[in-house]
């Protein structure tokens, strides 16, 4: 009888670490796909504003705002994905998540916090109006995404 419950106990604890390990990939892949879902999102956002900044699309006030409303809620989502363990290197999942994102954290999420204040500002200009505003605060937003992007991210 002790050998058939410590055979059957170690079976469970083999299937209970082995799934446990299953979650956690299942965890690490599920937040590098969180992440790269958000950001596709504020590129799908971003690139019709930049169309409009550029002059290769008219402005319309309304779908400007919806879109810089959007990237402000958004930039304030995508730091959730960035569990340890899901750089480049980590992970078998593709991602352009360079490993000194976890050595360099607090500048990492300064750089983050850096968007979500740019976002917001661009949401607030983009209600004036004023396109020359518009312009220079969207500007100013790309640069602060830029400068994560340069850092942070694998071309």
């Amino acid at each position: 009888m002790n050998r058939v419950a410590n055979t059957l106990i170690s079976g469970l604890l083999l299937t209970t670490a082995l799934s446990g390990t299953a979650w956690a990939d299942d965890a690490k892949k599920d937040a590098v796909e969180y992440r790269q879902s958000v950001y596709q999102v504020i590129k799908g956002n971003f690139a019709p504003m930049a169309q409009v900044v550029k002059g290769e699309a008219s402005y319309d006030a309304d779908s400007f705002t919806l879109r810089a409303e959007r990237v402000a809620a958004l930039s304030k989502m995508a730091l959730e994905g960035f569990i340890p363990e899901t750089d480049m290197l980590s992970m078998d999942v593709k991602t352009g998540a360079k490993p000194n994102i976890w050595e360099e954290w607090d500048d990492f999420k300064a750089k983050n916090a850096a968007l979500a204040t740019e976002s917001e500002k661009l949401l607030e200009v983009a209600k004036t109006g004023d396109l020359d505003k518009i312009k220079a605060q969207f500007a100013e937003t790309g640069k602060t995404c830029k400068s994560c992007h340069d850092k942070f991210r694998e071309k």
